[in-house]
């Protein structure tokens, strides 16, 4: 184990969230955003001028987004301005977490199916620039996994089965659906969604200048975000709740509709904003993905269900009973349990058709979705949870192995088992 506590950075496409290990929750969450100064390219970049570069991240990024270049490095979960990347791990390292890197191990997380070029290139910068003491690039589905793990009780399936089980992670910019047995990623199962927070923000954002709402164009993208996280919710049956939205309107009044009050970030004004259809048509994409891409048609649930049947025929029971929540996007209301509903149903009618061909029912299988209170931030604090565990020294790259390897030493990444 090292002396100084382990630094543990989730760089999110939306959101990072970093912190010490040992910590249930990270110490800072903020936006993986940089405001760089517009002249970006003429400034020369090196560890000494970090300084006295002109740039802001988090949330000081958006609000200086008027007078810098505002850029976001990661698309997708895949960092695609490394310049940006690089400022943004500086400014978090010496200015938020406060700390020498030359002294700490770091935990750092990818997501499945990242090029091990993205995996050479983070052990550089990490060990070239900043001179980390160690590194660990972890896998976000398996740490959310172990996050499950850690929180399950004593005696639960999640316990029994250890680090088995099917990771739906919805963030802000992407949505995988990721089978996971024993710690290993089952690489050729993994189904990517092209939908996730920031699209139901979009479909939010239209639906409110479609009603004519009096909002100030510069703030109508953070309103819909705060109405989405605010007031969103899934519907337990779609039809029905638009009935009951109709007839309210439709007797004269907007009974249904809450108020949601903001303040102009220019001049203080206070305005306010209906909040009405938007609330559950925008998360129903997971089920009706057509209301927002017409070129995606499969449901959240039927991707699930895919995803596990494609897998080994051995493995297919755990997933089942082991699907495993994580990211901000899934924190909607309902969406728990209206998953487990459509999946349940899915398993369900499969089996009734083998019954009906074969004359024998199979042996039924209850699916489980599962989250932890944690489920925000769940891939961070199970790497704030796998990096106290004692064989966690066994799990990450030397900074003498680096040197002596060179970058070519992050393409292998060490399975953890800690606690297992």
């Amino acid at each position: 184990m090292t002396s100084a506590p382990v630094v543990v950075i989730d760089n999110g496409t939306g959101y990072t969230k970093m912190g010490y290990a040992g910590n249930v929750e990270p110490s800072h969450i903020m936006p993986t955003a940089i405001a760089d100064h517009l002249d970006k390219g003429t400034v020369q970049i090196s560890k000494l001028q970090y300084d006295q570069l002109d740039f802001h991240i988090g949330y000081d990024a958006i609000k200086n987004k008027d007078n810098y270049n505002l850029i976001y490095p990661l698309k997708s979960g895949l960092i695609t301005d490394w310049e940006a990347m690089e400022k943004f791990w500086h400014r978090s390292i010496y200015q938020h977490l406060r700390c020498e890197p030359d002294e700490h191990v770091f935990v750092l997380t990818e997501p499945p199916m990242n090029p091990p070029e993205n995996r050479e290139q983070i052990a550089e910068i990490m060990f070239e620039t900043f001179n980390v003491k160690g590194l660990h690039i972890g896998v976000q589905a398996v740490l959310a996994l172990y996050s499950n793990w850690c929180c399950a009780e004593d005696g639960s399936l999640q316990k029994k089965i250890g680090l088995t089980g099917t990771v739906c992670d919805s963030g802000d910019g992407v949505t995988h659906v990721i089978p996971v047995s024993d710690g290993y990623v089952i690489g050729s199962c993994i189904k990517h969604i092209p939908l996730a927070g920031r699209d139901i923000t979009k479909f939010v954002m239209q639906q409110l200048k479609d009603r004519g709402e009096n909002i100030p164009p510069e703030d109508i993208k953070e309103v819909a975000k705060e109405i989405k996280e605010k007031y969103g919710y899934i519907a337990k049956d779609l039809v029905k709740e638009m009935e009951r939205y109709d007839k309210a309107v439709l007797e004269g009044g907007k009974s249904k509709f809450k108020t949601y009050t903001a303040k102009n970030h220019r001049n203080g004004e206070t305005y306010s904003v209906d909040v009405g259809y938007e609330a559950f048509l925008g998360p129903e994409m997971f089920f009706k993905p057509e209301f927002i891409d017409a070129k995606w048609r499969s449901p959240i649930d039927e991707v699930i269900d895919h995803t596990i049947q494609a897998c080994p025929i051995d493995t297919r029971r755990k997933l089942y009973s082991n699907i495993v929540l994580s990211g901000g996007s899934t924190t909607i209301k309902n969406f728990k349990e209206r998953l487990q509903t459509q999946v349940q149903e899915r398993v369900d009618n499969r089996f009734e058709k083998y019954r009906q061909m074969t004359g024998t029912p199979p042996p039924p299988i209850d699916v489980s979705v599962t989250e932890n209170p944690f489920l925000r931030y769940s891939v961070w604090h199970g790497a704030s949870m796998m990096a106290k565990e004692p064989g966690f020294s066994k799990a990450y790259h030397k900074r003498e192995d680096y040197f002596e390897i060179g970058p070519s030493i992050a393409r292998y990444n060490p399975v953890f088992f800690g606690g297992m």
